[in-house]
C-alpha cells in the first residue's frame, strides 16, 4: 500500500513537473494556409494573381520573439511551390529556409508543414514565394515579431500599428514573365506600384497620437522612395536592428528591405498623402494613400510631396546616417552594442562581383563569372546524404578573376564560427540589393569606384547597424562583416528577382565536421525528398 502511495506521489510529481515545462516553453501557434490561383483588378486590368487562403496580399503574421510557428501549406496551384522567410534566421535550421537549395518545392496537390521559432528576433520582416516567378503574381506577405513583454524597446509602446507592403507590379502574368526571361531576354519595365495590393487605401488616426509605420519593398526590381505629406517619420528598426531614432522627410527603401518608422499626427486635422514612387528611373511610377486624422473633414489636396532632387550620392548619404543604438537592447536583454563587432579579426575576405553576361546566346546574370543554376535535387539533401554531382564548391572563387562566364551549381565553402567580410562590387549602371537568408550583417561601409583594401579605413566599426538585405549603387560597392554563427546551406542572391531567376546568387556552406543538435537541428521527418534525394532514409 505504502509503495503505491508513494509510486503515486512520484506520478504526480512528474506530471506537475511535465506540465510546467510545457507552459514554460515559448509559445507554438498553428496555422493552414492554402495557395491558390485568383483574378484581382490591381492596376485597372482583371489578371491572375496567387492568393493565400483567398487573400491578396497573403495573411499577416503576428508573432512575439521566439514563438514556435507551424505551417501548414497546401500547394493548389499547377506548378511547384514554396515560400521562404525573409529575414528570419531559421537558428540551426536551414531545413525550413523554403529555397530550393534548401528545400524540394512542394508538389501541385500536396502541402508541406514548416517548423520554425523566430528565435531571439524583433522587428518587420515579409514573407514571399521562391520559385519560380512566382513572386510576380503574389503570394507575399507580412511578418512582424514583436518584443516579449519582458523585454523593453527604446520608443513609448505607439498608438497602433499599420504594416504597408509596397512594391513594382507587372499586369503580365508571372508565365508570360518567366517566358521572357527564359527566352533571354530582360523583363520590360513595371506597370504600376502597389501598396498593400492596392492602388488607393486609407490609414485612420487620431490627431495628436503616434503611430507605427511598418514600410517593405515586396517589388521585383525598383528602389522607392517613402514620404507622408507635412510629416516627419522617426526611424526605429531596421530588419531586426535598433537604430539611432533620427528623423526623415522621406526614406529610400531598396528591394527586398524593411524599415518601421514612427509618425506622429502633428498637423491640422485633414487628410494627407502617402507617396510611394520609384527612384533612379526615366519613368517614375507612383502608388499613393491616405493618411486621415479621424476627425479630419478635409480631403487630401495639393500636390504630391516631392521626392528627393538628388539620386545615387543622395541615397548613400542617407545611408551613412543608419546607426546601430549601440545603447538599445533588441529581443535580447544585452544592449546591441555589447558586441564589439569592430574588434573582431576577419577570417576571410570575399568579393563578389556581379554582371550581366550572354551565355549560349541568352542573357545570364554572373557572380564572379558564375551564373547560378539550381540542380533537381536541393544542396542541403545532397549534402547530408553525400550525394555526389550536385554542386561544386570549387566552381566559384572568392574574388573576381575575369574570365569567361560560366554556369555551375557554386557553393562557397566556409567554417562554422568564421567572421568574414564580403564586399559587393557592382560594375554595372544599375542599382542591386544582395540579401543572404540565415543571418543579418553588419553594413560597414559604401563607396563608389572599385573597393580595395585602403578602403577599410572608411568603414564604420563602431555602430554600423545590422540586417539582411543591403543595396549596392551603380558602379559602386558595399562591405559587410559576417559572423558565421548558424551551421547550414545559406542562400546568398540578388533580392531583384530577374536577377536571382537568371543566376545571380550563390550558396554559403556554413560547416563544422562536429555533428551536434547544438549546432543544427537534425533533418525533419516530414521532409519531402525530390531528385537525386528520392527513395533515400532518414
Amino acid at each position: 500500500m505504502g509503495k503505491a502511495i508513494m509510486l503515486h506521489l512520484v506520478f504526480g510529481v512528474l506530471a506537475v513537473l511535465s506540465v510546467s515545462l510545457v507552459n514554460a516553453e515559448d509559445p507554438y501557434l498553428y496555422y493552414t494556409w492554402t495557395v491558390t490561383y485568383g483574378t484581382r483588378s490591381l492596376l485597372g486590368v482583371p489578371q491572375q494573381v496567387i492568393l493565400i487562403n483567398d487573400q491578396f496580399p497573403g495573411p499577416k503574421l503576428e508573432v512575439v520573439t521566439n514563438n514556435n510557428i507551424i505551417l501548414n501549406l497546401i500547394n493548389k496551384l499547377d506548378q511547384p511551390f514554396l515560400l521562404t522567410w525573409n529575414g528570419v534566421k531559421q537558428r540551426k535550421n536551414s531545413w525550413q529556409d523554403g529555397v530550393l537549395g534548401t528545400n524540394c518545392p512542394i508538389p501541385p496537390n500536396s502541402n508541406y508543414t514548416y517548423k520554425f521559432q523566430a528565435k531571439d528576433q524583433i522587428g518587420s520582416y515579409t514573407y514571399f514565394p521562391s520559385t519560380l516567378m512566382h513572386r510576380a503574381a503574389g503570394g507575399f506577405g507580412a511578418l512582424n515579431i514583436n518584443h516579449r513583454s519582458v523585454i523593453p524597446i527604446p520608443y513609448a509602446n505607439p498608438d497602433g500599428d499599420f504594416t504597408l507592403l509596397v512594391g513594382d507590379w507587372y499586369k503580365t502574368s508571372h508565365k508570360t514573365l518567366q517566358q521572357t526571361l527564359d527566352s533571354g531576354k530582360s523583363l520590360p519595365f513595371p506597370d504600376g506600384v502597389l501598396i498593400n495590393g492596392q492602388t488607393q487605401t486609407t490609414f485612420s488616426g487620431d490627431q495628436g497620437k503616434t503611430y507605427m509605420f511598418r514600410i517593405s519593398n515586396v517589388g521585383l526590381s525598383t528602389s522607392l522612395n517613402f514620404r507622408i505629406q507635412g510629416h516627419t517619420m522617426k526611424l526605429v528598426e531596421v530588419e531586426g536592428s535598433h537604430v539611432i531614432q533620427n528623423l526623415y522627410d522621406s526614406l529610400d527603401v531598396h528591394v527586398g528591405q524593411s524599415v518601421t518608422v514612427l509618425v506622429t499626427l502633428n498637423q491640422p486635422p485633414k487628410d494627407y498623402y502617402i507617396v510611394a514612387s520609384t527612384r533612379f528611373t526615366k519613368t517614375v511610377l507612383t502608388a499613393t494613400a491616405v493618411l486621415h486624422y479621424t476627425n479630419s473633414q478635409t480631403p487630401v489636396s495639393g500636390p504630391l510631396p516631392a521626392a528627393p532632387a538628388y539620386q545615387f550620392h543622395w541615397s548613400m548619404q542617407q545611408a551613412r546616417t543608419y546607426r546601430w543604438n549601440l545603447t538599445s537592447n533588441a529581443a535580447r536583454p544585452n544592449p546591441q552594442g555589447s558586441f564589439h563587432y569592430g574588434k573582431i579579426t576577419t577570417t576571410k575576405t570575399i568579393v563578389l562581383a556581379n554582371s550581366g553576361s550572354l551565355i549560349n546566346g541568352k542573357l545570364r546574370y554572373t557572380v564572379n563569372g558564375v551564373s547560378f543554376v539550381n540542380p533537381d535535387t536541393p544542396l542541403k539533401l545532397a549534402d547530408y546524404f553525400n550525394i555526389p554531382g550536385v554542386f561544386s564548391m570549387s566552381s566559384i572563387q572568392d574574388l573576381p578573376s575575369g574570365g569567361a562566364a560560366t554556369v555551375a551549381t557554386s557553393v562557397m565553402p566556409t567554417s562554422l564560427h568564421d567572421f568574414i567580410e564580403v564586399v559587393f562590387q557592382n560594375n554595372e549602371n544599375t542599382m542591386q540589393s544582395w540579401h543572404l537568408d540565415g543571418y543579418d550583417f553588419w553594413v560597414v561601409g559604401f563607396g563608389s569606384g572599385q573597393w580595395a583594401p585602403k578602403k577599410r579605413r572608411t568603414y564604420n566599426l563602431v555602430d554600423a547597424l545590422t540586417r539582411h538585405t543591403t543595396q549596392v549603387y551603380p558602379n559602386s560597392w558595399t562591405a559587410i562583416l559576417v559572423s558565421l554563427d548558424n551551421q547550414g546551406m545559406w542562400n546568398m542572391r540578388s533580392a531583384m528577382w530577374e536577377r536571382q531567376y537568371l543566376g545571380q546568387q550563390v550558396y554559403l556552406r556554413v560547416w563544422t565536421s562536429v555533428r551536434s543538435l547544438a549546432n543544427e537541428y537534425d533533418i525533419p521527418s516530414n521532409v519531402l525528398l525530390c531528385g537525386k534525394a528520392v527513395g533515400r532514409h532518414l
